[in-house]
């Protein structure tokens, strides 16, 4: 299937869309360039969309809400992009391994997580990190004091536990989501963060 492929469920016209949420995906295209295609997958069904996107700004903008993180931007991408491979979902590697490649300002730390972080060119916190998200996402019944252990000899706390948990499984929604409906990433993700801009 191709990035041009149309998804199984045909997204909204932006105009016919609610107010709030109409003008939520204009400040996105306004920021980006382009709207994401998630934002109009969901937008199809308004209290859907709503209620994913609170829970989605609740983890990875939690400072926005004034809730401090022990986790970066760029880790929580990480986490997005690991987990995501393994759910095979190709919009969630794509669009989230280019918002990761900018944060962390690394080129090629996206492929490498997605494929085997811990071969990755992140330091042994991070992988610390991404080796509690994958047990999480496959076997998340073993997720014993062990693995609570072996994060917090990296710094880690309780609260940062939870933090990378719930990233995985609100993503682990995400990418059954999208994989199930067709969704395709839209072409501008590939490229973002893996080369300089031009100057102007």
């Amino acid at each position: 299937m191709t990035t041009t492929a149309a998804p199984r469920y045909p997204f909204p016209d932006l105009a016919t869309l609610p107010d709030d949420i109409r003008a939520r995906i204009l400040a996105v295209q306004d920021k980006t360039g382009f709207i994401p295609n998630v934002f109009l997958a969901f937008a199809r069904r308004p209290a859907e969309w709503r209620a994913f996107f609170a829970y989605h700004d609740a983890l990875m903008t939690p400072e926005a809400d004034g809730r401090t993180s022990g986790l970066t931007k760029g880790e929580r991408e990480m986490i997005v992009t690991a987990t995501s491979a393994a759910n095979h979902c190709l919009y969630c590697v794509v669009a989230h391994g280019a918002i990761l490649r900018i944060y962390e300002k690394k080129p090629l730390v996206a492929d490498q997580v997605a494929i085997n972080h811990a071969k990755a060119d992140i330091p042994p916190r991070q992988k610390a990190m991404l080796d509690f998200a994958m047990k999480v996402c496959l076997r998340s019944h073993e997720v014993n004091d062990t693995d609570f252990a072996a994060l917090h000899a990296h710094g880690f706390t309780d609260e940062d536990a939870w933090d990378i948990a719930a990233i995985t499984a609100f993503f682990g929604l995400s990418n059954r989501m999208a994989s199930f409906s067709g969704m395709q990433p839209n072409p501008e993700f590939y490229l973002m963060g893996r080369v300089p801009k031009a100057k102007t």
